[in-house]
């Protein structure tokens, strides 16, 4: 009879034997691989952390005791024992969510998946505990190692060192992987602990002494086990690592052994301060496609092959990261002076085939995009151009750098922002959706947002060229647009990419939303609406002749997939005003709202940017019943009747919506 089913909640753990445990462990990874294999997601990991978790929920008591992963794509099998095995519509609408969602269960805790951020948590909770009497209850902290490369972790064992009256536990899941191997002086100290022969060999010396004496000496085995952890990693001195913090080690413990790990944790839920609890894992464990993968161990994939792992209905049409990652081979063998940064994802952001070629010239920093973009502004000091790639949403984390150590000092540096606007499945916390507000504050900074592979190629070599000022180059995730090639290109770079003889509506597509912008052109001409729309190219700042366009028409509108608040139509609207343009603006975008994950054609039709949408209303703007009014054409003086405005306003929606 299979255990999974009867698994509604973590307590239904108590019952079971370390056998019923192994067993539904086994449970558990092929209900992993067969449906995560149909939705795609994140595989590898989950499938290195399914005793880990079997364990935690075993010792503690969730809810009463918070869970908090750092980060969440770990926590599959988390859900699956908190009463969510329904996987059939995973980071789909209305399915679950692959990171937590506290909307689907008060087992989750912190939603956000941006790494090295859990011991702040976990510190805060455990003080609001401590400080409201809650002092029975414990605040477990799940830290991938790669997050151990972030500097914000750090901070919060230095705090959390500092009061050792809580019930704090830090389970470090040891893989030596995040996305690739975990890099840094960090990753190296604990593949030293992974692999000292020292440590390896007393414990396979131990192991197999015990278990000459049959069960029995098991069963003693077992018992010591525990008390002589402490003894190997101080014969091994990684206990060192942990000294000056003050934080009791326990570790390093086989992260798939069930009863070394229920032992331990006890160990350290019982201790009544802050433990950190070592487990060495194997990302992919139990599924070979995954663990022979030597990229990443399937870290995150598309619909695959449950038996094979190969990719199925994979779509062979060249991404943006594709484009780039040529592009930036190009330029390294154009010029010496351009280097590579990364934080933590040289393959997902297109640096790998340029780390082949310049092994020298690539610098993968961890998971800290701080230290990251203040390290390029040194660099760009000496001499060097960096280009830093991100994704656009972990560009968040190093804004004050980007200020005041970029672009305070003029310093060269050229950003690229994979995954920007709507990425889908991944939500909230994945969309790319703030850099184009965000960003623009900064003085002298200049953004390129291409709208196809041509301009992607075109605007990046721009970027690089400039020395004296930071410079972004922002894509979207997926496949490649299709070429939209312009009319004309006007002196100061502006795109046009298609223009009537009447100018009504000027229409502003910002990077690939130009597709869009096109589309809406064709329907508003159809109804006798004339449009001119542009692709600005660098939308950041605002060129001129998107001003003398402006003043030209009666109505602009643009279109991006950012947020509206503060984003590239709002500063259209405020250049204009500044040089004294009246024409009104509609600025079109996403709401400044956290969009749950659904595909990116349902999120923006959800925020009115389809073609058919967008020329509904401004048929009404140009009619003069939606706000903003578009100007009366010039030279009529006519004025329009409210029963003939309604009637037109009827008449030309419907057109437009056919």
């Amino acid at each position: 009879m299979a255990l999974l089913p009867e698994i509604t909640g973590p307590r239904d753990l108590d019952a079971l034997t370390i056998d019923q445990l192994r067993e539904l462990a086994q449970e558990i990874r092929d209900f992993l691989i067969e449906n995560v294999a149909r939705s795609g997601g994140h595989l590898g990991p989950n499938l290195g952390v399914v005793e880990l978790t079997l364990a935690i929920h075993r010792v503690f008591d969730s809810p009463d005791d918070p869970i908090v992963f750092d980060t969440g794509h770990q926590s599959y099998v988390h859900k699956m024992l908190t009463g969510r095995q329904d996987f059939s519509a995973l980071r789909a609408r209305g399915g679950l969510a692959g990171y937590p969602q506290r909307g689907e269960s008060e087992h989750d805790v912190v939603e956000s998946s941006h790494a090295s951020s859990s011991l702040s948590w976990a510190d805060g909770i455990s003080r609001a505990l401590t400080r409201t009497g809650r002092n029975d209850r414990h605040v477990v902290a799940v830290v991938g190692d790669g997050a151990l490369t972030g500097g914000m972790t750090w901070e919060a064992l230095n705090n959390i060192s500092d009061d050792n009256d809580r019930n704090l536990v830090i389970v470090v899941n040891d893989n030596g992987r995040s996305y690739a191997p975990t890099i840094g002086g960090m990753a190296r100290y604990l593949n030293r602990v992974r692999t000292a022969d020292s440590y390896r060999t007393l414990r396979r010396g131990s192991d197999e002494l015990f278990g000459r004496f049959g069960a029995p000496g098991r069963a003693v085995y077992r018992g010591v086990r525990g008390g002589t952890h402490g003894f190997l990693s101080r014969f091994t001195n990684n206990a060192a690592l942990y000294s000056n913090l003050d934080i009791k080690y326990l570790g390093p413990v086989d992260g798939h052994d069930l009863p070394v790990l229920l032992e331990t944790l006890e160990l350290a839920k019982q201790y009544g301060a802050p433990v950190i609890v070592h487990a060495i894992t194997e990302k992919g464990r139990g599924y070979d496609p995954a663990r022979n993968d030597v990229a990443d161990q399937f870290h995150a994939v598309g619909q695959i092959d449950p038996v094979t792992g190969e990719p199925i209905g994979g779509s062979s049409a060249q991404t943006w990261t594709d484009v780039f990652a040529a592009e930036l081979v190009a330029a390294g063998e154009a010029r010496d002076d351009v280097i590579a940064v990364t934080a933590a994802m040289l393959r997902p952001t297109g640096l790998q085939a340029f780390a082949e070629r310049f092994p020298d010239r690539v610098y993968d920093v961890g998971i800290a995009e701080q230290h990251a973009v203040a390290s390029a502004a040194g660099m760009a000091f000496g001499g060097l151009h960096p280009v830093v790639a991100i994704y656009a949403t972990f560009m968040n984390r190093a804004f004050d750098q980007v200020l005041m150590d970029v672009a305070l000092h003029k310093a060269g540096v050229t950003f690229v922002l994979d995954r920007a606007g709507v990425t889908g499945p991944d939500g909230p916390s994945h969309h790319g959706v703030w850099d184009l507000a965000m960003l623009q504050l900064v003085p002298n900074i200049r953004i390129a947002v291409p709208r196809d592979a041509a301009r992607l190629r075109e605007e990046f070599a721009e970027a690089v060229a400039v020395s004296d000022a930071p410079t972004v180059v922002r894509f979207p995730r997926g496949s490649v647009s299709a070429e939209l090639p312009a009319v004309e290109r006007l002196a100061d770079g502006v795109d046009v990419l298609a223009r009537s003889e009447a100018q009504d509506v000027l229409i502003v597509g910002i990077g690939p939303m130009a597709h869009l912008a096109v589309e809406v052109g064709e329907r508003l001409r159809a109804q006798g609406i004339g449009s001119t729309v542009v692709d600005p190219r660098w939308v950041v700042p605002v060129q001129p002749s998107i001003v003398e366009l402006a003043a030209s028409h009666r109505l602009v509108i643009t279109i991006e997939d950012g947020i509206r608040v503060g984003g590239i139509g709002t500063r259209v609207r405020q250049v204009l005003r500044e040089a004294g343009v009246d024409t009104a603006v509609d600025e079109l975008g996403l709401p400044d709202e956290f969009i749950d994950h659904a595909s990116r054609e349902q999120i923006l039709e959800d925020a009115g940017l389809t073609a058919a949408r967008i020329a509904h209303d401004v048929v009404a703007q140009v009619l003069g019943t939606r706000i903003p009014i578009a100007r009366p054409e010039p030279d009529t003086g006519a004025t329009w009747h409210p029963d003939d405005v309604r009637i037109q306003e009827h008449d030309a929606a419907e057109r437009a919506d056919s």
